[in-house]
C-alpha cells in the first residue's frame, strides 16, 4: 500500500509539470517569416537604406532594415514578425530611409507597395502608397540647342526637354505629379558619363540648377548648356550627338550623384543629330523595379 501511495504523489507531480510547460508554450507568441523576393534595386550607399512595413490596423509595422549591394543582392530577405501582425496585415510598403534613422515613422519616399491577399502582394511603384502611377504612359521630347550663350555656336553642346515641332517652345515632357519624398532629374550622358541638368517637379518651368550653362537665359523648360564648368574627364562645349537623354526620378533627399533605378523616359541621341530638331524618348517604365512580399 505504501508503494501505491507513493505512485500517486509523484504522477500527479508529472502531471503539473507538464502542465506547466504546455501553459508556457501556449503564452508564448507565434511567430511567421516574412519573405521579400525584389528585383531592380539598386545599393543606396552608406547614408540610405531600404526598409518594409506592413499596415496592421491602418497603423505602419517595421519589418526590418536591408542594405543592397552593387549586385543587386538584398542583405536579407526574410524577416520573422508576430504571426498576429502578419495575419492582420493589409499592405506593404518599402521605404528608402536614411542610415542611421532615429525616426521610427517611415519616411515620405514611399518606393514599392502592393496589398496582401492570401499571404501574398504584389509590388510596384505603382501603388497608391508608392509613387501611385506607373508612369507607362509618360511621354518625352527634346531638343538640342545653347540659347544661354549669344552666339549661335556650339548648339549641340546643350538639351532642353521641350517641344519645336510647331516652331515654337512647348511643353516636351509628359509625367505625372510626383509625391512627397521624389523629384524628376533631366540627364545627359556624355562620352559615356551621365551629367544632370538639374532636377525638376513640373515639366513647365525651368529646373533648378544650371552650373554649366552660359549667362544668358534658357527657355522656361527643363534642360542645360553644357558651356563652363566641365566634369573631370569631360570638356565643355561638346556634341551631344551619339549621347543619350534620360528623365530619371529621384529620392529627396538625394544622395548620389549619379542616376536612380528609375527612369522613365530613355532616349539615344543620334549620331547625326541636329540642333533645333524634335527627338521623341523612349518609354521604360517596364524596366522598373517590382517584386512580391509574402508569408
Amino acid at each position: 500500500m505504501r508503494k501505491v501511495q507513493m505512485i500517486v504523489p509523484l504522477v500527479m507531480i508529472l502531471a503539473l509539470v507538464i502542465g506547466c510547460e504546455d501553459d508556457e508554450s501556449t503564452n508564448q507568441p507565434q511567430t511567421g517569416m516574412l519573405t521579400l523576393n525584389l528585383t531592380g534595386l539598386e545599393n543606396l550607399g552608406s547614408d540610405y537604406a531600404y526598409e518594409g512595413w506592413i499596415l496592421v490596423g491602418g497603423s505602419p509595422v517595421s519589418t526590418g532594415v536591408f542594405t543592397v549591394d552593387d549586385n543587386g543582392d538584398l542583405s536579407a530577405s526574410t524577416f520573422e514578425l508576430p504571426l498576429t501582425d502578419l495575419q492582420a496585415a493589409t499592405k506593404f510598403i518599402l521605404t528608402i530611409e536614411p542610415s542611421p534613422d532615429s525616426d521610427p515613422s517611415p519616411a515620405s519616399t514611399h518606393y514599392l507597395a502592393g496589398d496582401f491577399s492570401q499571404g501574398n502582394a504584389s509590388l510596384s511603384v505603382g501603388d497608391a502608397a508608392a509613387l501611385g502611377d506607373d508612369f507607362t504612359a509618360s511621354t518625352g521630347t527634346y531638343i538640342l540647342a545653347t540659347p544661354t550663350n549669344n552666339p549661335s555656336s556650339d548648339e549641340n553642346s546643350g538639351i532642353w526637354f521641350l517641344d519645336l515641332s510647331s516652331g515654337n517652345p512647348a511643353q516636351g515632357l509628359f509625367l505625372p505629379t510626383l509625391p512627397d519624398g521624389w523629384k524628376y532629374e533631366g540627364w545627359a550622358v556624355i562620352d559615356g558619363t551621365p551629367v544632370t541638368t538639374g532636377t525638376f517637379l513640373s515639366a513647365t518651368v525651368g529646373d533648378d540648377s544650371a552650373p554649366y550653362s552660359g549667362p544668358e537665359n534658357g527657355p522656361e523648360f527643363p534642360g542645360e548648356d553644357f558651356l563652363v564648368n566641365a566634369p573631370a574627364g569631360l570638356t565643355f562645349p561638346t556634341d551631344l550627338a551619339g549621347g543619350a537623354a534620360v528623365i530619371s526620378i529621384e529620392p529627396d533627399p538625394d544622395n548620389s550623384a549619379a542616376p536612380f533605378a528609375l527612369k522613365p523616359l530613355v532616349g539615344n541621341i543620334p549620331p547625326d543629330a541636329t540642333d533645333h530638331m524634335t527627338y521623341e524618348m523612349g518609354n521604360n517604365a517596364s524596366a522598373f523595379p517590382a517584386g512580391t512580399a509574402s508569408w
